[in-house]
């Protein structure tokens, strides 16, 4: 037997209504928001996420999934989806086709990294981007978007947020940082000391227990931002209390992403453990013109499909059951039954018929195993009358209903006008 590669999974007919559920809120959400769908390739050239995820990143680092083609170009499954999005939005010029540059995609990432509970080598995400605005009420705008996903898909999560900088005043705070390691970087783990040489704010992403006494001994961020820096998180603060969102600030949200400046932040679920990052994102300033394009800002955040399946409410994306299963009594049936299938199917209701010719008897076992809300009996009786007998499982009725007639009394019959 051939299994699925180690940290990858087939998602199947019993989970795969609950993706589905995600899947429709986010289009409906990011439409509602004056969002437009982008669709990007999986496969990228490995320089766009060098530049633009940084060099100096684990996903760059250890966990891409990097290979020459043959014609001899180095190319990567994309490991996230943000240098892609602002790849497509400079490529094609998206700011002159657009009312506002606002886009958003679904599909899957990959990473090379060990598979946990909700966290996987092939994973899914959805991504929401805004480019060429500054101002902080924006940066508020895409929070409460992410908390309105969450509400709307019944996810109870915590807000926490915090500001990293800009280029003006992060260098201060990277100087404070290793100044107040000093001789103690020998003793943080081998990743901590090799960010203390390219990006020391990421020593805050650290979860090695031993690590953790350093690092709660280190300088905060929000000592050392710039006026420009403090307005703008003052801003942002002020527009979530405004929309009543309630939020935690935390020096240690510094996000694994070197091209962050300013607003970070991050939606935490419960009951996921120590992976229980639902969403998150911030602004990147200068993102777009390192990648080639003009000088616009960016912001926006990343949801993990694969760990908001597990924070749904446990209901959520059950299968519904089908409308009706057609059953024929005797040869003479077959025909008509597969023609009354095909025109309930167009109808819009969901119908199932059994196709290997079983006995009445076994067609109404498999309708009763199959859950359907009705059971339709076409016979000798019934043809001769173009009739129909529908059979409410739920109750056990059964009427008599015309071929004309049958599919109104169907859907009648889902908004309860029809119960007895």
């Amino acid at each position: 037997m051939i299994s699925a590669i180690r940290g990858t999974r087939d998602i199947l007919p019993g989970e795969v209504g609950r993706w589905q559920r995600i899947e429709r809120v986010a289009h409906d959400l990011c439409a509602r928001y004056g969002y437009a769908e982008v669709r990007t390739p999986v496969i990228e050239r490995e320089e766009l996420f060098a530049k633009g995820t940084g060099e100096s990143t684990d996903i760059v680092q250890k966990e891409m999934y990097a290979f020459t083609d043959k014609g001899g170009e180095r190319i990567t499954l994309r490991p996230e989806a943000t240098p892609s999005m602002v790849r497509a939005f400079v490529e094609h010029a998206l700011e002159q086709d657009l009312p506002c540059a606002k886009l958003y995609s679904l599909g899957p990432m990959f990473r090379y990294e060990r598979p946990q509970k909700g966290r996987y080598r092939q994973f899914h995400q959805l991504d929401v981007e805004v480019f060429g605005i500054a101002d902080p009420a924006v940066d508020a705008e895409v929070i409460e978007m992410a908390c309105a996903l969450l509400s709307d898909l019944g996810i109870d999560a915590e807000l926490v947020i915090n500001s990293v900088g800009c280029d003006a005043c992060r260098p201060r705070f990277s100087e404070a940082l290793i100044a107040a390691l000093g001789e103690r970087v020998g003793e943080l783990c081998g990743d901590c000391q090799r960010r203390a040489t390219t990006n020391p704010l990421r020593i805050f992403d650290c979860k090695v227990p031993a690590d953790q006494p350093i690092i709660d001994g280190l300088p905060h961020s929000d000592d050392f931002l710039c006026d420009a820096c403090r307005d703008h998180f003052a801003g942002v603060k002020s527009q979530l209390d405004a929309y009543a969102i309630p939020y935690r600030v935390s020096h240690r949200l510094v996000r694994g992403l070197d091209y962050y400046t300013r607003t970070t932040f991050e939606m935490l679920g419960t009951g996921l453990g120590a992976q229980n990052a639902l969403l998150g994102g911030g602004r990147y300033d200068h993102l777009v013109k390192r990648l080639g394009g003009p000088d616009r800002p960016g912001i926006g955040f990343a949801a993990g499909l694969e760990r908001l399946v597990l924070a749904l409410p446990e209901a959520v994306g059950e299968a519904e059951p089908a409308d009706a299963f057609v059953v024929a009594f005797g040869e003479a049936a077959w025909p008509a039954a597969r023609l009354l299938t095909r025109d309930l199917r167009r109808a819009g209701l969901a119908t199932l018929i059994d196709y290997e010719g079983r006995s009445a008897k076994s067609q109404m076992k498999r309708a009763n195993r199959s859950g359907v809300r009705h059971m339709l009996i076409l016979g000798d009786d019934e043809l001769a009358s173009n009739q129909v007998t529908v059979k409410t499982m739920e109750t056990g009725h059964q009427q008599s209903v015309s071929r004309e007639a049958l599919a109104d009394h169907l859907r009648a019959a889902e908004t309860g006008l029809n119960r007895v």
